[in-house]
């Protein structure tokens, strides 16, 4: 007996939906007539249009996404290569050092001008 009233209440309530739908339908119909299939072409296009500049965007963003992705790793790649070169002069110019007598002012200023070069 208690699934009888769920069923009657279910077939009752799914009635009502339909009746509401139908009358929205009916007063859609009065309101906007026989323009009512223009407006819903309409609407299409431009969801249409719309979906269309959504997926051109998408594009768009992936290749700017390659690309600054691809600039990170060049940079990247080019700078380990001059920190490499200034380490090498660096312990070139140390080297040169060792061989002659240590001079603290030539110490010096090669000291200054790595940590000029690398704060460049």
């Amino acid at each position: 007996m208690a699934k009888e009233k769920l069923t009657n209440n279910n077939t009752e309530s799914l009635n009502s939906n339909v009746e509401a739908t139908t009358k929205i339908d009916a007063i859609k119909q009065l309101i906007f007539g026989e323009n009512m299939q223009a407006y819903d072409s309409e609407f299409e296009a431009v969801k249409n249009d719309i979906l269309a500049k959504k997926q051109e965007l998408e594009n768009l963003m992936d290749d700017v996404r390659k690309e600054l992705l691809q600039n990170i790793d060049n940079l990247s790649t080019d700078i380990n290569i001059r920190i490499t070169d200034l380490e090498n002069s660096f312990n070139d110019k140390a080297d040169t050092l060792d061989d002659k007598k240590l001079d603290r002012k030539l110490l010096g200023d090669l000291l200054m001008n790595l940590g000029e070069k690398i704060s460049k």
